[in-house]
């Protein structure tokens, strides 16, 4: 089952692992024990506040940090006339684990890592880890093509969402490390 999944093509809206989380991937899947099913290292984003999973809701997106400019270009480049939120959306990884004791030693190692949201879920044909980092900000930013904040909030917010990205990061770092 590992190399069939590993074998998939991406169906990822990036089409490729997030840079900031290749390494931790790659090292999960050199390990017989575990292989990943998705992952993302964290990204903010510009998207359409429907209240469900839906085609073509990201209206900017980026996996890196932002600065005021790229911000504020991308709000006034949104042509959407109903509400957008900003997300800055925390790191989430899969790893389909061999048995309930690695699964158990990944979560393990997480939480030591500082990932206070993981867990392991039990399926009929494997054992799931998700892990889930903590650090996130949301809130609605544009309402039909007007922001709702002013360029004060935005600096603020911007600074914000970057230091959740690099703590994020870190964490990803750390349980790399924990892995060795």
């Amino acid at each position: 089952m590992k190399q069939k999944q590993l074998s998939k093509q991406d169906k990822s809206n990036i089409g490729r692992w997030d840079s900031k989380i290749k390494g931790l991937c790659d090292k999960l899947n050199k390990n017989k024990s575990y292989y990943t099913t998705s992952s993302c290292a964290g990204r903010i984003v510009l998207i359409k506040s429907l209240g469900e999973k839906a085609e073509n809701v990201f209206l900017f997106r980026t996996h890196n940090r932002i600065n005021f400019k790229e911000l504020k270009g991308a709000l006034d480049n949104i042509d959407y006339k109903e509400l957008v939120e900003f997300q800055q959306t925390p790191c989430i990884l899969h790893v389909a684990c061999a048995s309930l004791k690695d699964a158990q030693e990944l979560v393990d190692k997480s939480k030591l890592a500082g990932w206070k949201r993981s867990g392991i879920m039990a399926t009929g044909k494997r054992f799931m880890v998700e892990l889930h980092s903590t650090e996130k900000l949301e809130f609605p930013i544009m309402n039909k093509r007007i922001v709702l904040v002013d360029d004060d909030f935005l600096k603020l917010i911007i600074e914000i969402a970057n230091d959740k990205m690099e703590k994020v990061w870190e964490k990803i770092k750390r349980l790399e490390k924990e892995l060795q």
